[in-house]
């Protein structure tokens, strides 16, 4: 695995190592969706915004992630992001579900095993055309579109939910799409 790899720990499911362990209390306070059909979410998603973290530092411009089933039921994951010099970075991971007794709304994440990080799917639209993603700590937040770019009235809306599950979205960065 080269360096700019590992410096790219996640771009979605970035809760990887490092992270405190959450109580049970904390952990029920956050809402995610009832249910996520797993092939539907499977294909590319664009980062309409996050909030800052160090997995995702040297990411300037063109962050996606994209997921595919996999035969075994996890979820082959990879993520890219575009540094400020335009070099294109990537990391590759796995997911699953957390557990059969929880939604599976509720996905573990590792690029570096044996680490799983949090990745709930706190809102989602019917559609699947857009997605956010978050964890209990609320310390990582992501909008997701279908598309690079998402309407101004819908994203002050996913806004509005991010903030009544407790998220502080003064610190939320867009992010650039080029053509």
């Amino acid at each position: 695995m080269t360096t700019r790899t590992s410096s790219l720990l996640s771009i979605l499911g970035a809760t990887m190592a490092g992270l405190p362990l959450q109580s049970q209390s904390s952990l029920s306070h956050m809402q995610v969706v009832p249910s996520v059909d797993l092939a539907r979410y499977a294909g590319k998603w664009y980062e309409i915004a996050r909030l800052p973290n160090r997995f995702q530092r040297d990411c300037a411009s063109d962050t996606t992630a994209s997921y595919t089933l996999r035969p075994d039921g996890k979820i082959k994951v990879v993520n890219e992001c575009r540094e400020p010099g335009g070099r294109l970075k990537s990391a590759r991971g796995t997911a699953r579900t957390a557990s059969g007794k929880e939604p599976n709304s509720k996905l573990k994440v590792t690029f570096f095993w044996p680490f799983y990080g949090n990745y709930w799917i706190i809102d989602l639209d019917p559609e699947y055309s857009w997605a956010v993603v978050g964890e209990p700590d609320r310390k990582y937040l992501w909008i997701l579109s279908r598309e690079p770019k998402l309407d101004e009235a819908l994203y002050g809306q996913i806004l509005d939910r991010a903030k009544n599950q407790g998220y502080d979205i003064g610190p939320l960065l867009k992010t650039k799409h080029t053509p």
